[in-house]
Parts: structure tokens; sequence; C-alpha cells
């Protein structure tokens, strides 16, 4: 396990990290007590070991005028590796897809959408997803409100 290689310094540069990805070596020194030296050392050792996989903004998705999030349980019609790999390759090909997970239980994949509306999601649905060669079934729950979404990993 790779968080075997990571010490409480470690852990304390990723919490900050994951609160504001922004932070220069040297903000980022004054919150977790290193040199500014040591937290590039670090930092770069963390992105070399997979732990830190990228940076980036979090954007509000209703304020840029995707107003509607839909969780999309999909059934393929068959299994074999090659249908796998070729739904798979679909939905990273979909920018209305934000999310998507191979799952055990009742659907195969799990899949987080957002678009701009209900047409736009009806037409993703009917026009991509139904139309899919492996696609057996649909099933769909609009988000109403969302009430916890968490992006940080629990370091503590």
């Amino acid at each position: 396990m790779r968080d075997n290689h990571i010490d409480d310094f470690d852990r304390a540069i990723l919490k900050a990290l994951q609160a504001d990805a922004s932070l220069t070596n040297a903000q980022l020194s004054e919150r977790v007590n290193l040199s500014p030296s040591q937290c590039s050392r670090r930092r770069n050792a963390l992105e070399s070991m997979g732990i830190i996989l990228g940076y980036s903004a979090i954007l509000d998705a209703e304020a840029l005028g995707f107003g509607l999030r839909a969780i999309t349980r999909v059934n393929l019609v068959g299994h074999s590796a090659g249908t796998d790999e070729d739904f798979a390759e679909f939905l990273n090909t979909q920018p209305q897809v934000r999310a998507a997970y191979s799952v055990s239980g009742d659907a195969d994949y799990v899949v987080e959408v957002h678009v701009k509306d209900l047409n736009d999601f009806a037409a993703f649905v009917h026009q991509k997803l139904l139309v899919h060669p492996a696609v057996g079934q649909v099933r769909s729950d609009i988000v109403l409100k969302t009430t916890k979404e968490k992006r940080h990993l629990p370091l503590d």
C-alpha cells in the first residue's frame, strides 16, 4: 500500500493541498512547519509516487449553466472484456459524463452526468447511451439537492 511510504509531514502536505492546491511551497511550508525546499522535495516525491495525481480548480457547475446532475445506472447486454473496454472508452469520450464506475450490484456501471437541462439529459440518454450497442438498460435518478459532497480524503 502506498500510504506506508508517507509520514506525518507528507499527510500534512496532502491535507493542505486538498484544501488549496494553489499553495506555493513557501505558503505550504508555513502550514506544515517545513522549509520551502523540503516541501518542494516532498511534493515532488508524492507526485512521483502517484499519490498526488494532479491539480485542478473546483468549478461551480450550476453557476456555469450546468443545472442538472443525474446518477445513471447502466446494464450492459453482455459481459466480455471487449464489451467492457468498448463501453468504458465510450464513456471517456462523453463530456457530459463527469464520473463513471464499474460496480457490483444491480448495475454494471454507475455514471454521473452533468448537463444544462432536462432536454440535454434526454438527448444524451436517447441519442448516445441507449443507441450504444453494449447498453441493455438505463435507469436514472435526477439529483434534486446535494447534501454532502466531499472531494477530500480523511487523512487524520
